[in-house]
C-alpha cells in the first residue's frame, strides 16, 4: 500500500524518488518496506496492472529511470487497502510474542532482566520520539499527522514498558507459570521454570 500510495501522490514519479521519499519517512522501520525491494515492487505492481510505466529515460552514464503512474485499477486497489487498514485491526507479527510464549525455557533471573532491558530500550525510543516531536523537523517541516503518528508510537511503547516492568516483578516474585490444575497434568511438567520435558512427556 505504501508504494502504491506514494506513486499515486507523487505521479508521474521515478522509482528513485519513491525510494527517497520512503527512506525520509523511515518506512523501512515501521512499514516493513525495505529499500532494496522498492524497484522490484514497482515492477510487480506494473505487471499486475496497478501501475503503468509512462516513460523511461537515461541521462549520460546514469542508469535508466522509469516514470510510473497509477492506473484506474491501482486507484481502486489503493482505496480498498486504505480503508481496510483504517476500519479493521490487524495485529503485526512480533517475534517477541513468539519468544515470550516459551517463557519457562528462560531462567527466571534472565527473563526478568530481559524484560527490564526491553523496557529501557522502549524508554529510549520514547525519549527520542519526544525530542523529535519538539524539533523544528517535525513541527515545521512535516505534515501535522506525522507528529500524531509519533504520539501513537509513544503511547504504545509506554504501555509495553509498564507491562514489561510489571511482568518482570511477577517473575521475580516466583509466581508459578502454570495454574494449579495443570501443574501435575500430563504434558505440562516441562513448562515449569526451565525444566526440560522428558521423552515420556
Amino acid at each position: 500500500m505504501m508504494i502504491l500510495g506514494l506513486v499515486r501522490w507523487m505521479q508521474p514519479v521515478h522509482g528513485y524518488d519513491v525510494r527517497r521519499e520512503l527512506l525520509s519517512w523511515s518506512a523501512d522501520k515501521w512499514a516493513n518496506v525495505q529499500p532494496g525491494s522498492i524497484y522490484h515492487a514497482l515492477r510487480k505492481l506494473t505487471e499486475e496492472g496497478l501501475l503503468r510505466a509512462v516513460a523511461t529515460e537515461q541521462v549520460g552514464a546514469r542508469p535508466a529511470r522509469t516514470t510510473y503512474e497509477v492506473t484506474t485499477k491501482g486507484d481502486d486497489e489503493f482505496e480498498t487497502l486504505l480503508r481496510n487498514h483504517w476500519w479493521n485491526i490487524s495485529e503485526p507479527a512480533d517475534p517477541f510474542v513468539a519468544a515470550f510464549s516459551f517463557l519457562p525455557a528462560m531462567p527466571r533471573a534472565e527473563a526478568a532482566a530481559a524484560l527490564r532491558n526491553r523496557a529501557n530500550l522502549l524508554r529510549a525510543g520514547v525519549e527520542s520520539m519526544r525530542a523529535s516531536l519538539e524539533s523544528d523537523w517535525v513541527r515545521n517541516r512535516k505534515p501535522t499527522h506525522v507528529g500524531w503518528m509519533f504520539e501513537l508510537w509513544s503511547a504504545r511503547a509506554e504501555a509495553e514498558m509498564s507491562w514489561c516492568e510489571r511482568i518482570a516483578e511477577r517473575i521475580d516474585s516466583g509466581v508459578s507459570y502454570l495454574p494449579a490444575e495443570l501443574d501435575e497434568a500430563q504434558g505440562w511438567p516441562g513448562w515449569r521454570d526451565g525444566v526440560e520435558p522428558t521423552e515420556s512427556e
